[in-house]
């Protein structure tokens, strides 16, 4: 039986918790059935990045940390995959991938501190999820432990494998409700040979008519971010001034390929713009990277009193990036506007009611778009008023059947998921 590394740990300032650390697989399916043994929950602990992610838990039990199961298991380069334990950090997985000159092509913000297995659960993503997608997309074997302490498997080492189901997607975002993963094996993608990022500034009436050449553009940019000014002058503070401050709204498209194509792509996008000549500049490979940083970390501003995550269709995010940006607490957002999700961050003095209010009137917006609105971060006495989840979903009785499926006891992370779960 693994030892508590730590006295304790809180969740939502739920406990305190204890904290185990299993050094191996079997030593975490020990800690698993000595606390069912015990009628006690488990709570997955990765790197603790995303312990604001949802519900206060309901029931007294234990954390889990997996940080420490973080082996390589196979590495065949050549094949372009790579299977690992969940515990290692995104930052070191990259590391290891780099020496072979390849990547996992998905932004995970703290990467020197969020575990593989955690970022899985939260399906975490950053700008590049227009051009590459998001961790699901990458994902052709997972092993978990279950509520037998028994680790189980889906998918396999190989790309084309198509036995049996599909449930790698099933386990991707569902907060560690049906099980503590426990391993990996992911497809990978070549390092670019260069990249570049074209900013260009904006009024807040000319928004929308800049997004629509973008999503007309002849152009394949991996990430189209738009920043409003709040966010603006946030990255100019954190990697220096690499964004024009005078504009009310900025657009970051980026560009990963070969030499020639990413130069070919940025020449024809700067032709497609409205007025090119005004505020238009392109950062390239090294210049690039203080900014491609400050896009995937905003996510995590530790300064933000509450965060939230809209979805809603692309044609529609500039209307919400307006009222957003309308709101008198001075809003930060950031927009992955090819895929429709908008990123925002209020600070200040914001009390739960009008933390309440802001959301009521985002998400009536975001349904007209058939969309939604969650709350990644708040403080965690204002949980229980605010709608962590969003507006219900038809899909919460499918979801509670596969929890009774894979989880009868509901045993793993109990009440922190969606409706409940």
């Amino acid at each position: 039986m693994a030892a508590v590394d730590q006295p304790t740990c809180l969740i939502d300032d739920f406990g305190p918790l204890p904290l185990l650390r299993p050094g191996t697989v079997a030593e975490l399916g020990e800690c698993v059935r000595g606390a069912l043994s015990r009628g006690q929950a488990i709570y997955p602990v990765g790197g603790g990045t995303m312990l604001g992610l949802g519900l206060p838990p309901t029931k007294d039990g234990v954390a889990v940390c997996t940080s420490a199961l973080n082996g390589v298991i196979d590495y065949p380069a050549r094949d372009m995959t790579v299977t690992v334990q969940a515990g290692m950090t995104v930052a070191r997985l990259q590391n290891l991938l780099a020496q072979e000159n390849q990547r996992l092509p998905v932004d995970v913000p703290n990467a020197d501190r969020a575990t593989l297995g955690g970022a899985l659960a939260a399906n975490v993503s950053g700008p590049r999820r227009y051009g590459f997608g998001t961790m699901r997309d990458y994902v052709i074997g997972i092993s978990l432990v279950n509520d037998e302490g028994h680790e189980t498997k889906a998918g396999g080492r190989v790309v084309k494998n198509v036995a049996g189901y599909d449930l790698c997607k099933l386990y991707v975002g569902s907060l560690g409700t049906l099980g503590v993963i426990s391993q990996v094996t992911l497809k990978l993608k070549p390092r670019p040979e260069e990249n570049a990022l074209v900013t260009v500034g904006s009024t807040t009436d000319g928004l929308e008519a800049l997004l629509d050449v973008l999503h007309r553009s002849r152009t394949r940019p991996v990430c189209v971010e738009v920043l409003n000014a709040a966010t603006v002058r946030q990255v100019n503070a954190t990697a220096g001034r690499v964004l024009p401050d005078a504009a009310e709204w900025v657009a970051a498209v980026g560009f990963e390929d070969n030499r020639e194509a990413v130069s070919w792509q940025v020449r024809q996008l700067i032709k497609e713009l409205p007025q090119p000549e005004a505020g238009v500049n392109v950062l390239a490979d090294c210049a690039a990277r203080p900014l491609w940083a400050a896009l995937t970390e905003f996510a995590a501003w530790p300064e933000a009193r509450l965060t939230f995550k809209a979805n809603l269709l692309p044609g529609a995010t500039a209307a919400f990036c307006r009222q957003a940006d309308a709101l008198p607490e001075g809003l930060a957002l950031k927009v992955h506007a090819g895929s429709g999700i908008v990123v925002g961050h209020a600070a200040g003095d914001l009390t739960p009611e009008r933390a309440a209010a802001i959301l009521k009137a985002l998400l009536q917006t975001a349904a007209a778009a058939r969309g939604n609105v969650v709350v990644t971060r708040c403080p965690p006495a204002w949980k229980a008023a605010l709608p962590i989840w969003g507006a219900p979903r038809g899909d919460a009785a499918l979801m509670r059947r596969v929890k009774q499926a894979l989880d009868p006891r509901g045993s793993f992370n109990p009440g922190r998921f969606l409706d409940g779960l």
